[in-house]
């Protein structure tokens, strides 16, 4: 559909995220790209920002913007979960008063979208992963997460998953049908070998993994996989370690001396050429759905060695590697230190999967699609 005299302007309002530019992760990431791409094609767009203050600061909202995107601005003085619900029902109760369609990214407050439909507003509402099935959360927020999907399921008018696995599963626990469109990411074609200089890594001689360093993630069975004999290689373990955290305690204590730990890196040249330069991206998410750090994986053309499920198994698809044991992970970086050609080939097969579904400008396009399809009032497709 396109615009017209009347036909006025779009406007979305976009909450869930910390804000924008992103710092924080996938989802705020996520909101930089479609928030400036949606105002170059004609919307007004409205992001919520979460502002981290001072007990005693001034609390008043405030407006500025980034991009030519409106953001909205609401201080927040408490931390961690407390903070992030307050943030999340102060935007919701503002949202109320302003025009367009309301996008929820996550749903981890999704019951505070009974506002938005007892006004009578039009819910996008994206569904994330199965956030209650972490097995890092205690038995109380494991219950938080499941009456908010249900609730998310229910409250939204469109319902997106990011995976097709996540589709089947909003089906199952909800009947609903969602929208299945997935994560993006950039395609890196190049980058700094001098920026790998620091960490002691040499081009195609280390893994590399990038996550939060938790048992879904199998991080301890990764680096003991690699520990498991002298590689004449490195293992690049990215993540922050605490030195009160059992778990973390156990991967640094089953870790050879060939594996290094540089805590967590942000700065996004670095990152690319870590990316880039690797012999291998190793991946040991368990559960979720198109997880963004495995896409930008595969944007940067990485052979993949990620856990075998099938949330993985559909987002790094044909010609890459998976494992089930520490055993069969070992393996793989066997192989693949000592075969450069099954290297060569699981780049080609990782830069064909990008293209198929991942970059940003398709992504986005199936966003602007249905947003403007829900703004209009015509019927969503079950798929795009």
């Amino acid at each position: 559909m396109t615009q017209s005299a009347t036909n006025p302007r779009r406007s979305v309002n976009i909450l869930g995220c910390r804000g924008v530019p992103a710092a924080h992760g996938g989802f705020e990431t996520f909101a930089a790209r479609l928030a400036p791409y949606l105002v170059q094609h004609g919307w007004d767009v409205t992001v919520y920002c979460q502002d981290d203050v001072q007990p005693g600061a001034d609390m008043g909202f405030y407006d500025d913007e980034w991009q030519g995107v409106r953001r909205r601005h609401i201080p927040i003085a408490r931390t961690g979960p407390v903070g992030t619900i307050s943030f999340d029902l102060k935007a919701t109760r503002d949202v109320l008063s302003r025009p367009g369609v309301d996008l929820v990214l996550g749903y981890n407050t999704a019951v505070f979208a009974a506002l938005n439909r007892i006004k009578r507003r039009k819910v996008v509402m994206n569904m994330d992963g199965i956030e209650w099935k972490r097995a890092k959360w205690s038995a109380a927020a494991k219950a938080w997460f499941y009456l908010n999907e249900r609730a998310g399921s229910y409250l939204s008018q469109v319902a997106i998953a990011d995976h097709p696995s996540i589709s089947d599963h909003l089906r199952s626990v909800s009947g609903i049908k969602s929208v299945v469109i997935p994560y993006g990411a950039d395609l890196i074609t190049g980058a700094d070998a001098a920026l790998l200089e620091p960490l002691g890594v040499t081009p195609n001689r280390y893994f590399v993994s990038i996550a939060r360093i938790e048992p879904e993630n199998s991080i301890f069975e990764i680096v003991q996989a690699f520990s498991l004999k002298p590689r004449n290689a490195r293992l690049v373990v990215l993540g922050k370690l605490e030195d009160s955290n059992p778990y973390h305690q156990k991967v640094k204590a089953a870790a050879s001396t060939e594996v290094d730990f540089p805590g967590a890196i942000y700065d996004a040249d670095r990152l690319a050429a870590l990316r880039f330069y690797t012999l291998a991206y190793m991946h040991g998410h368990q559960v979720g759905g198109t997880n963004p750090s495995l896409v930008e994986a595969l944007g940067a053309g990485n052979p993949v060695i990620a856990h075998n499920n099938r949330f993985n198994l559909w987002t790094a698809g044909e010609g890459q590697f998976y494992f089930a044991t520490v055993e069969e992970c070992a393996a793989h970086m066997e192989h693949l230190l000592d075969h450069p050609a099954a290297a060569d080939a699981a780049r080609v097969a990782a830069r064909a999967r990008y293209a198929r579904d991942f970059e940003w400008e398709k992504v986005l396009g199936q966003y602007r699609m249905l947003l403007e399809d829900v703004a209009d009032g015509a019927p969503v497709k079950p798929a795009y």
